[in-house]
């Protein structure tokens, strides 16, 4: 079995360089060839829904996208994806996959940033605001991602390393 383990391993590396080097055909094409090797290999399912998604296939990239979280419900990179394919259409949905994909990675910037976002499409935004605070705690890149009526409230804090804080 570890033949072909490390098979599917080496034929997993040469699909992510593939997709480095933006032949998504041939890398999916090595996905699927891990996926017979290994059809629970949940990076092979997340990384074809990727493939599926920038193809603009919702369909193919959620359905690829469920098959990784069946073997991995846990699985922050697919949650976070999935909430942002159904982001428009179904909100409610995406608010709970971005909850899961938080807790189970509780410094997802990003995550936190898009929960803020559809939150405020719901109205809701007391917790809009802390989604963004933790967003920005977590990144401060992401300050200037926040909306505009939430930015002064949730301004990154300084840091002990800048000037006027030595002691």
């Amino acid at each position: 079995m570890a033949g072909k383990a490390g098979e599917a391993d080496a034929l997993l590396r040469a699909a992510m360089v593939q997709s480095q080097y933006q032949d998504s055909d041939g890398a999916a094409r090595t996905y699927r060839r891990v996926l017979e090797i290994d059809p629970h290999n949940k990076i092979a399912w997340y990384n074809l829904g990727v493939i599926a998604q920038q193809d603009g296939r919702t369909a193919d990239a959620r359905g690829a996208y469920d098959k990784a979280l069946k073997i991995d419900p846990k699985y922050p990179s697919a949650l976070f994806n999935k909430a942002i394919l159904l982001k428009s259409s179904e909100p409610d949905r995406a608010i709970g996959l971005l909850k899961r994909a938080i807790a189970a990675n509780p410094k997802a910037a990003t995550a936190h940033l898009q929960l803020g976002q559809i939150l405020v499409e719901k109205d809701r935004a007391e917790e809009a605001e802390d989604e963004f605070r933790r967003a920005v705690a977590a990144d401060p890149s992401l300050h200037s991602h926040v909306p505009e009526p939430f930015r002064d409230d949730v301004s990154p804090s300084p840091t002990s390393s800048q000037a006027g804080d030595t002691e």
